[in-house]
């Protein structure tokens, strides 16, 4: 079968990442193969759950490509040599323009911890969710699958997964049952989504 090519864009330890490589593995991902991770920051730990598994690796610093256009620029050019069909953010630290995203429209998607349009959009990552969802008093958050526009948090939805907040969470705490309820299940089940969408639109146009 002709899966679809995915690349995975990082900045850290690359759970998600790690959540995807297990979900092929393990075949829930079979539509489509991570083929391309490229990190904006080197020494991401990502990098080393992706070379584990036999994944082809890059680091693209903007600093070196001379700014955010340059950046796009090199990353596009990477990414269409791979013949990537699907970009996955999985916990990329870095707001792409709409250069970038119309390229590949439809075909990006993000992870992001709440139910968006809660504690989302610009300003709104890792720890600072989870600290606005507590300060917030809500008793239930969750994570969101949706297409990336040139909007932090803006495109159309593809999955949401509830988790309910418990007495004495923390945000370390709330983090990891997030992750773990809801981030890790529906990010592979994403990706298996779209990639089995993009293979049957290739079959229809053959």
């Amino acid at each position: 079968m002709n899966k679809t090519k995915i690349a995975v864009l990082v900045s850290g330890g690359g759970t998600n990442l790690q959540a995807l490589i297990d979900a092929q593995e393990s075949g829930k991902l079979r539509s489509g193969e991570i083929v391309f991770v490229v990190s904006n920051k080197p020494g991401a730990y990502a990098l080393e759950r992706a070379k584990k598994a036999g994944i082809e690796t890059m680091t693209l610093c903007r600093s070196d490509c001379g700014g955010q256009e340059g950046f796009e620029t090199a990353l596009m050019t990477a990414l269409d040599s791979h013949g990537i069909e699907l970009i996955v953010l999985a916990g990329f630290m870095s707001i792409l323009s709409a250069r970038f995203t119309g390229h590949y429209e439809k075909r990006i998607i993000n992870i992001h911890p709440s139910l968006i349009p809660s504690f989302c959009g610009k300003g709104y990552y890792g720890l600072r969710v989870h600290e606005a969802a507590l300060a917030y008093g809500v008793k239930v958050t969750g994570a969101t699958v949706h297409y990336v526009n040139e909007i932090p948090d803006g495109g159309q939805i593809i999955l949401q997964e509830p988790v309910h907040i418990q007495p004495g969470d923390t945000p370390e705490i709330l983090q990891r049952r997030v992750m773990e309820q809801a981030e890790w299940r529906i990010l592979p089940e994403a990706a298996e989504l779209i990639s089995a969408e993009i293979q049957k639109k290739k079959e229809n146009k053959a």
